[in-house]
């Protein structure tokens, strides 16, 4: 990443529609088994001192109304309008990892305290991310809470900047990139016939966009079983699956091994509405279930294109066999279309809105996200290698997706080493019981592989 890089499109929204009660940073909870109680400690400070040598994690975000003069290579692929009102990476001048890396008290649950760290919003003066070093009781081992602001890094890259500060590994040296001649600040006149068609497209895909996630959101009503009135609490819960088990379910009723995660979520929730007695009959939840474009290296800015598919949970139906037939229907309607239509192709309108209208329209779309959908369902990738700290293995790595105004829950799912690891977070107020969700979903796998005779 270069000196004042401006954010792309979505980054920028994810800036813009934050508030004090609403943060928008997503996170990571990883559990490292130890044989020391003074490991946490250590961690912390190889943490400190590793964190000083990543150039990433030096940026933080600065608002600006015009372009830097100092901004190589944005009008490559950014038009001057869409500048006005933007916001810039640029190292912090007064960067101490001390202030980031923080060591808290001895604990015997790691998720009641990941709770109360994600409901306090990252310092937006400062490089926006934090690590908490959790120590447990038992002195057998220690968790941290990795806490990134979107507009700072999406998931993929919020993952690379964690792992540059874990032991490092044998992996090939990258290939080093081509220097690029920076460029002037004002558009070169004989372009300005293309910047116009240019600007004139963009406004025609919008259109086609905007009606497209219009009429996907036509006739339908949201469910309350999932939306409330945010309280800024947050409440984190945690799961591990057999990866082999879910490849057994696939292989046995069909659909991707995506396909029966999401299906897991619908029996889950189906379960957890009966139990809190609130009755599942009739509830069919939207659920968002992002689909990551990121953009080529050689474009500018850098950052995360999102869109993503809108499916009905099947929550309802008491066949669970039948509840991944109905997921695995709507997912694979949903890739026919194309990430560019349904409600869930809404994020690609970022692109489209100039920065300015991101800072003036934020709070607006930051309270217009329950009229789209209900939950978010979400993949992060991990490595497939064994990471490690201070020579203490991570055993368990659960991601922790941002809440969406006016939302109640939102579900991340990574794999890690032949397990699957289910992050919960909720808004504490609405979801007391977030603990009998997480229970709920490794019963609904074991429900599957019954119902497959496996």
């Amino acid at each position: 990443m270069t000196s004042n890089d401006l954010l792309a499109p979505l980054d920028l929204a994810f800036w813009n529609i934050e508030s004090a009660r609403h943060p928008m940073h997503l996170g990571a909870l990883g559990v490292f088994s130890c044989h020391s109680p003074t490991a946490g400690a250590h961690a912390a400070d190889l943490l400190a001192a590793r964190a000083a040598a990543v150039p990433g994690l030096r940026m933080r975000i600065r608002d600006v109304w015009l372009p830097d003069v100092r901004v190589p290579r944005h009008l490559a692929d950014v038009r001057l309008p869409l500048a006005l009102g933007g916001a810039t990476r640029e190292p912090a001048p007064d960067f101490d990892p001390l202030d980031h890396v923080r060591l808290h008290a001895p604990t015997t649950d790691f998720h009641a305290a990941a709770g109360r760290l994600m409901e306090r919003p990252l310092e937006r003066g400062r490089p926006p991310w934090e690590a908490h070093v959790l120590p447990g009781e038992s002195g057998t081992s220690f968790a941290i809470l990795f806490k990134f602001h979107h507009a700072l890094a999406d998931g993929l890259r919020a993952l690379t900047l964690a792992a540059a500060i874990m032991d490092p590994m044998d992996l090939p040296e990258p290939r080093p990139r081509r220097p690029e001649p920076a460029r002037s600040l004002l558009p070169d006149v004989r372009k300005l016939p293309g910047l116009l068609r240019g600007t004139l497209a963009d406004m025609g895909r919008a259109l086609d966009i905007g009606t497209s996630v219009a009429r996907s959101t036509f006739g339908m009503r949201s469910s309350s079983a999932l939306v409330s009135e945010p309280s800024g609490t947050r409440r984190t819960a945690g799961v591990v699956l057999d990866l082999d088990d879910v490849h057994r379910v696939r292989k046995s009723a069909g659909g991707t091994v995506n396909d029966v995660l999401i299906a897991v979520v619908a029996g889950a929730l189906r379960r957890w509405l009966d139990e809190r007695g609130d009755g599942s009959d009739g509830v069919e939840p939207r659920a968002l279930i992002p689909v990551s474009n990121r953009r080529p290296r050689t474009a500018h800015p850098q950052g995360n294109r999102l869109s993503g598919y809108l499916i009905r949970l099947p929550v309802a139906d008491p066949d669970p066999l039948q509840r991944l037939r109905t997921v695995r229907t709507a997912m694979d309607r949903n890739k026919d279309a194309g990430p560019n239509r349904g409600a869930g192709a809404v994020a690609l309108l970022a692109d489209h809105v100039p920065a300015l209208g991101h800072r003036l329209g934020g709070p607006l779309v930051s309270q217009a996200a329950r009229l789209w959908f209900d939950i978010l369902v979400t993949s992060v990738p991990l490595p497939s290698l064994g990471l490690k700290l201070g020579g203490n293995p991570l055993t368990e790595i659960y991601p922790l997706a941002p809440l969406a105004s006016g939302q109640s829950l939102a579900v991340a799912v990574s794999t890690y080493r032949g397990r699957v690891h289910y992050g919960l977070v909720a808004d504490g107020r609405a979801v007391p019981d977030l603990e009998l969700l997480a229970r709920a979903v490794s019963e609904e796998v074991d429900t599957l592989l019954e119902a497959c005779g496996t």
